[in-house]
């Protein structure tokens, strides 16, 4: 648990609910400070689309979670983080952190030499990957799988489902026979895939889920806004807001909320509209919005 004494609005997003195991581990380390969650579940998954579309998403996001008071934003997902994190660094006056494949703690902890990597073609193809493998992975073998498909299954509540057991037995097997002891986690989705990986996996392989790690640099971004006067900052609030966004349906991110905390969470529709998000209402038709093409 966190002691800075003030408090600052962490926004978060992705592509979808896979950030939540990121808000999680925030919530978690910083109770006391608000949070903002956009999942862009209309748009899901990321992996496939190009940078530039990614970049567009992500800076709308960030336009619209900056207007709702947010001092500090996660980009909760790693292919976002491969394609905007720079981008939206280099136009954005406020910290953000992103992810990226924990491949320096694998490669620090493995004692077969061989790790896994389980991560979408976007986060892959990313020179965000390209660096931390040149730089961590010296002397050890990655076995990469790319994954365009467990995402979508999170996001339609697949989770126990045989199919998705049966892929990540495809992808998982041939890592196993290769004599992996670390398997790296690259999409905030996979972490609710756990129960069914634990399955598959023997006790000797470690799963490496990056988002403790992230929580910390949260926390160590929040001190610094605290410690240098941000006019954002303010005392700590016994209660403090949490909301939510969607720019699809809902269902999904009230059950792992559900899940993950014991109570129910209002979530607040939004639809893209001329490259804008905007909220909308309960009682608008916010479906007729959420194809919208981005302006």
């Amino acid at each position: 648990m966190s002691d800075v004494g003030a408090t600052v609005t962490i926004g978060l997003f992705d592509s979808g609910v896979g950030g939540l195991s990121i808000w999680q581990a925030v919530r978690r380390r910083l109770p006391e400070c608000a949070t903002l969650y956009v999942a862009d579940n209309v748009h899901c998954p990321y992996g496939p689309r190009s940078p530039r579309e990614v970049r567009r998403f992500s800076t709308a996001i960030t336009r619209f979670l900056l207007a709702q008071g947010a001092a500090l934003i996660v980009v909760a997902c790693n292919t976002a983080s491969a394609a905007a994190l720079q981008w939206l660094r280099a136009h954005f006056p406020v910290p953000f952190v992103g992810l990226e494949p924990a491949v320096k703690p694998a490669a620090q902890q493995t004692r077969s030499g061989h790790i896994g990597v389980l991560a979408t073609r976007g986060t892959l193809k990313g020179a965000l990957f390209r660096t931390t493998a040149v730089h961590y992975a010296r002397g050890v073998t990655l076995h990469i799988q790319m994954d365009d498909r467990l995402a979508q299954y999170v996001e339609q509540g697949q989770i126990d489902a045989p199919e998705t057991e049966r892929l990540l037995r495809d992808y998982l097997q041939p890592m196993l026979d290769a004599g992996v002891d670390q398997l790296v986690l690259g999409c905030t989705h996979y972490p609710f895939l756990l129960p069914v990986m634990r399955r598959i996996l023997p006790s000797g392989v470690t799963v490496i889920d990056p988002a403790e790690a992230v929580a910390r640099q949260v926390e160590r971004c929040v001190r610094a806004l605290v410690d240098g006067g941000d006019s954002q900052a303010c005392p700590v609030d016994s209660s403090p807001e949490h909301r939510f966004f969607v720019t699809a349906t809902p269902d999904v991110l009230r059950l792992l909320l559900m899940r993950s905390t014991g109570r129910q969470w209002p979530v607040e529709r939004l639809a893209w509209r001329a490259g804008r998000l905007v909220i909308v209402s309960e009682r608008s038709d916010w479906r007729a919005y959420s194809d919208e093409e981005l302006g």
